[in-house]
């Protein structure tokens, strides 16, 4: 037995997937100082990037989704599916993991195959309520499957399956020091964060700098919108022509502590982006991205809705009238913010990624 451990974390490319991967690899090195860990993605520049600005090792593999409209692009993804399981086999032979970990995404798929076929030990971390198609064929053979949702459709009642919540990072490399703009922020504000995710959401966004035309005269309000690259200057300028109080970017590092600032978040429906807002007890308007996988946003967000948690509404919906309408309602009823918050708070399961750390830690003890 070997006091260091070698632990591959597969899967990636959106915020999604990879936030839970680095909070289970945050908690890995707490739990054994000197843990080795790889992960193993795709080329995507926020993936690359993200790992770096976190410290973690990476390395790409040629994975493609097999799912498609046309008959060539399915048959391109089965071709770089397989490419991708060659890749893989090489990738494990030379970092000899213990354990392999799948957090979803089709960069995930030939990994956790290659580790199953070598015999190696794996799990994988099923993010939201309705599973993607890499992960339920994944489910049918790895050794251990995590669950967010008690009530993940399809896994629930699979023997192998652990309910053990999404892990959440710890606080990122940018610290609430390296914010000098928080200081714009007056005692008597109320906070409203926005965020699209990773990418932006230009639905959002834009109900967002229409919202702000009706909210101009509230003088106590400050927003903090993440948008994505694409919307950036157009939502700042938006903003400044209308001298709203805001700090809007194209993404922030250190969303937890913005979280902690926040009255009131609007937001995508993400496993990752839910698992945070629990954590912080923070109420939120939810708009599911509607194209999502098998719709897995709106039962995402229906699980917090059904608790009074959050309140939904669609992206066809949308408009800066209607969530006008529900941010001033909310502003004005503290009771309702604070059952709300107590509602989000009861759904947090903080301990998540040190339960699936101790899990991978403890497979080499028995």
């Amino acid at each position: 037995m070997t006091s260091r451990r070698n632990i591959l974390i597969a899967g990636g490319k959106t915020g999604g997937h990879l936030f839970p991967g680095i909070a289970v690899a945050q908690a890995l090195q707490r739990l054994q100082p000197g843990v080795k860990i790889l992960f193993v993605g795709t080329s995507a520049p926020f993936e690359i990037s993200t790992l770096k600005t976190y410290g973690f090792d990476h390395t790409s593999i040629s994975a493609h989704p097999v799912k498609g409209r046309g008959l060539f692009t399915k048959l391109y993804g089965l071709a770089m599916t397989l490419v991708s399981l060659c890749q893989s086999f090489v990738i494990i032979l030379r970092f000899k993991p213990d354990f392999v970990l799948g957090v979803g995404g089709f960069s995930s798929f030939a990994v956790v195959l290659a580790a199953w076929i070598l015999r190696v030990p794996t799990a994988i971390q099923e993010q939201n309520a309705i599973p993607g198609i890499t992960n339920r064929i994944l489910s049918r053979f790895c050794g251990t499957v995590f669950t967010s949702f008690a009530s993940t459709r399809g896994l629930a009642h699979n023997p192998r399956t652990r309910f053990s919540g999404n892990p959440v990072r710890e606080k990122g490399p940018v610290q609430d020091m390296d914010v000098p703009w928080f200081t714009d922020i007056r005692p008597q504000d109320f906070i409203i964060l926005v965020t699209g995710g990773s990418q932006g959401a230009s639905s959002i966004n834009q109900a967002v700098a229409d919202m702000a035309q009706h909210l101009k005269d509230c003088d106590d309000l400050f927003l903090i919108v993440q948008t994505g690259a694409a919307d950036e200057n157009r939502i700042k300028k938006a903003f400044l022509s209308l001298e709203i109080r805001a700090r809007v970017q194209a993404f922030f590092h250190n969303m937890p502590a913005l979280l902690d600032k926040a009255d009131l978040v609007i937001c995508r429906a993400g496993a990752g982006t839910l698992s945070e807002l629990a954590l912080k007890g923070v109420p939120a308007i939810l708009v599911p991205y509607p194209h999502a996988a098998d719709d897995h946003q709106r039962f995402n967000a229906r699980s917090l809705a059904d608790k009074g948690a959050a309140l939904v509404m669609a992206d066809k919906n949308l408009s800066g009238h209607a969530l006008g309408q529900a941010v001033m309602a909310l502003k004005s009823d503290p009771d309702q913010r604070q059952r709300m918050a107590a509602a989000m708070k009861h759904m947090a399961r903080p301990h998540a990624a040190d339960h699936i750390a101790a899990h991978i830690l403890d497979i080499k003890e028995t």
